[in-house]
């Protein structure tokens, strides 16, 4: 062939023949064990719930595809799959909006997102897809369910829980964060609903200490610190006035104590009603319904007014007996503590305003220094000497708070105490499209598990799914799947009716994509130790709490009971950025503002798309779509297609022995540049140094400066650098150019470390004009690079302090000057 006859570059010929020869030559499936070292690169399990990709999923799905066809190339055994996360909420409610089954609506939708996924080039095995709606997959997640219930991890209770009136379905506290419903209902209220629980709370502290040996960014990591919210205090008993019982209030004050002038009580707490008096009755009740229909961010906001109403009851200070008035408050929480607290308005901003706006008295125990207590126009949270503490004034309060503790401790009055801000785990739903839980009740035995043997338990068919409004699941309403015979004892039972929320199957799908056909339990035991934990994983950071925490504890669980030997299952997680429309908001249907993988394919082809996507921001950065920018990645790809098609003839006619000192260094810096910035998921400046160096090939070619076996081996070394990032025109260029096999499964290029090193220059750090510093910095490094070296530097650090950067000026190789204001 030559130059006459080399072919235009054209996308969409070229894409979707290599489609069909990779599916058809099985290029992407897995291999089972063997001596390669292995990499297990995972996406978040995806939502089919809606009609298909948009460009900004391609954000969490490209790069994960780069990592996984780049670790192919090094030899290991990759493993990259893909499945349907379709039990749950999401998938339910649109297969109403479309007045179709979820089954129906899983199908479809589950299809195209296959199709979109492949055309964009993501190498998936999918001889490994699972769908957590299929039996063959719930079976192990009802498995998954009793293996908790046997480890006294699952129970059943009746509590006060959020509701959502438009789900017609309980919430658990995380799916119900900020008082809002996790799918953006407002007006949810609490009720109170028998319904299943995982006691997640019994691995507070390993999932806290988990935290510490993972590699997780640290708002994530901070995320869960705080949801788990563990702090340390002491729990103290306030008897009732005129009662045997008493109630139980977590502190991390007890210095405190005697400050204390009123009590409160959630309106959710059980003592209410027990404490209201017959004249208070009608006003309690009434603020009690009233704070049903709050959002808990509305009643814990700080600008909020705090309101409450007196119960008529009294508690007694379990040191000096001083009666205490017992008040009903939302500002006070059921889900913290036992849903009660001591009221100490003098040293709690909280209790400072609502003794203000009911007129409660403010008792100092706690003075500064050089203060005797006087009044309080705002609350003191200082430290300082204790005052109006009986035998305790005088003492510092770090020491009073201990003697105090000890103090109850010997009357039985309290104890030291841990509290934990998170809930134990609300799993069941009363809704139609999840997991039956396999859990039946008999009349004589009680609550009876299902014996193994008897999974799956398989969801009935129902042509009408919708709730009802009576706070049960559609279930009930069919009497072949209620009714049963007791698994004990033979008698007549009736079966569990509400579902396992959506997050249960989440829980554990990374175990299931290491043997997904297995029929002998959730994973084959050696594939799972082969493959687990996951080496990269990679998705959004709305699942920081809710799924990331529930697989952690699942995982948790495993190990104890001797199934997994490894307790964290995501060692390395990376969250993307989101990529918004070109106005700025958040691509939607009802914004009419959705581009799809489609249309850019079919405009400027995957490969520039694939580029783009990561070419346009770091990987973790929001990011607003651009046209202009895209057009620039294709321009690109020409560029590349028009080098390769001047230089075909290049194997012939160049010399054997010429070489070119200058383009083998950089040569060799750009093999190892690509690799670690893959490695390192700084694509975007992998794309850069992609492009630098094809630039590069194409102005010697122009200046006619390529005859040289340097040149010929940067070509060849080209298209296997480009293979995970642009996999199609890698491909096609591979065969133009008369190689045998696939460019995906070349060996990736090794480096030469010493032609490999960086030139560095000497760069002067200058802040308003002024020399700071001078720093080595690699010849053309970017302003990027070179501004991320400077920040880091602690006299640099130090010289900005308290001052505002307006901006950066980087004169290459020479000066960084960073400018205040």
């Amino acid at each position: 062939m030559d130059e006459r006859a080399w072919p235009e570059y054209n996308p969409q010929e070229i894409e979707p023949r290599w489609r069909k020869h990779w599916e058809e030559s099985g290029l992407y499936l897995t291999q089972e064990g063997g001596d390669k070292p292995k990499y297990y690169c995972l996406d978040f399990f995806p939502y089919p719930s809606g009609d298909g990709l948009h460009v900004g999923h391609c954000r969490n799905y490209v790069p994960t595809d780069v990592l996984s066809r780049y670790h192919r190339m090094q030899g290991y055994n990759v493993l990259h799959p893909m499945g349907w996360d379709s039990f749950g909420e999401p998938t339910e409610q649109a297969a109403v909006a479309h007045g179709a089954q979820p089954r129906q609506t899983t199908d479809l939708n589950t299809a195209n997102f296959r199709r979109q996924m492949t055309l964009i080039g993501a190498s998936y095995d999918w001889r490994r897809e699972i769908d957590s709606s299929r039996p063959e997959y719930y079976r192990w997640t009802q498995w998954f369910f009793l293996l908790l219930y046997r480890r006294g991890l699952a129970y059943r209770d009746s509590n006060y829980q959020w509701w959502c009136p438009i789900c017609q379905t309980t919430l658990s506290s995380h799916e119900a964060a900020g008082g809002v419903c996790w799918r953006g209902h407002t007006g949810i209220t609490k009720r109170e609903i028998p319904a299943w629980y995982f006691k997640i709370t019994a691995y507070a502290d390993p999932l806290l200490e988990g935290l510490e040996h993972i590699d997780w960014p640290d708002s994530v990591k901070n995320i869960q610190r705080n949801w788990i919210g563990r702090s340390e205090g002491v729990e103290i008993h306030f008897p009732i006035a005129g009662s045997e019982q008493d109630i139980p209030v977590f502190t991390t004050r007890p210095d405190t104590l005697f400050g204390a002038t009123f009590f409160v009580l959630a309106p959710e707490h059980p003592a209410v009603q027990a404490l209201t008096g017959q004249d208070q009755r009608r006003s309690v009740e009434t603020y009690v319904a009233e704070a049903s229909r709050r959002s808990e961010i509305d009643r814990m906001a700080q600008m909020q007014p705090k309101t409450g109403v007196f119960t008529g009851g009294y508690v007694l200070n379990p040191l000096n007996w001083e009666p205490i008035p017992v008040w009903v408050a939302d500002y006070v929480l059921p889900d913290y503590g036992s849903g009660a607290v001591m009221g100490v308005p003098a040293h709690d901003e909280r209790d400072f305003e609502f003794a203000g706006a009911n007129h409660l008295p403010v008792r100092v125990v706690i003075a500064e220094q050089g203060s005797v207590g006087e009044a309080l126009e705002q609350a003191y949270t200082g430290s300082g000497v204790m005052v109006n503490s009986g035998e305790f004034d005088g003492l510092p309060n770090e020491t009073g708070a201990e003697r105090i503790v000890e103090e109850l401790a010997r009357r039985g009055a309290g104890h030291p105490a841990v509290n934990y801000r998170m809930r134990d785990w609300l799993i069941s739903r009363q809704r139609y499209w999840g997991t039956p839980i396999p859990i039946v009740y008999c009349r004589d035995c009680g609550e009876v598990p299902l014996p193994e043997d008897q999974l799956p338990l398989v969801l009935p068919e129902m042509e009408d799914f919708t709730p009802d409004g009576s706070g049960r699941s559609p279930l009930a309403r069919l009497p072949e799947f209620v009714n049963t015979t007791c698994p004990k004892c033979g008698g007549p039972a009736e079966r569990e009716t509400d579902t396992l929320g959506g997050f249960a199957c989440s829980s554990w799908y990374f175990l299931r994509f290491t043997s997904p056909h297995y029929q002998e339990g959730p994973f084959e035991p050696e594939a799972m130790r082969y493959w687990m934990p996951v080496d990269l994983y990679m998705g959004g950071v709305e699942h920081a709490v809710l799924h990331l925490l529930y697989a952690r504890f699942w995982t948790h669980v495993l190990a104890d009971a001797g199934l997994a030997p490894f307790r964290e299952p995501f060692p390395r997680l990376r969250n993307q950025g989101q990529m918004l429309a070109p106005d700025g908001q958040r691509m939607s249907k009802s914004r009419g503002n959705i581009i799809t993988p489609d249309q850019m394919v079919e405009e400027v082809g995957a490969d520039a798309l694939r580029l783009y996507v990561m070419f346009m921001a770091p990987y973790d950065q929001d990011i607003a779509w651009n046209t202009e920018g895209i057009n620039g990645t294709r321009r690109f790809l020409n560029r590349v297609w028009d080098l390769y098609a001047r230089t075909y003839t290049i194997s012939h006619e160049a010399s054997e022995g010429e070489s070119d000192p200058e383009l083998e260094r950089s040569l060799h810096q750009t093999i190892r540049q690509v690799g670690e910035r893959i490695q390192e998921l700084r694509l975007n400046t992998m794309v850069s140094a992609l492009m630098e160096f094809s630039n590069q090939l194409l102005e010697r070619y122009r200046t006619d400066r390529w005859h040289s076996q340097t040149y010929r081996q940067a070509l060849d070394i080209l298209m296997v650098l480009l293979a995970p990032a642009a996999p199609y025109i890698a491909e096609e260029l591979w065969h133009l150019h008369g190689r045998e096999g696939s460019v995906h499964q070349q060996p990736w290029p090794q480096w030469d470390a010493a032609l490999a090193k960086e030139q560095v220059a000497q760069v002067a750090v200058q802040i308003d004009g002024k020399l700071r510093e001078v720093i080595e910095a690699a010849v053309g490094a970017d302003q990027a690079s070179v501004q991320e070296q400077v920040y880091a530097l602690p006299k640099i650090k130090q010289y900005l302090q308290g001052k505002q950067v307006i901006r950066a000026i980087y004169v290459p190789g020479r000066i960084f000057n960073i400018v205040t204001g």
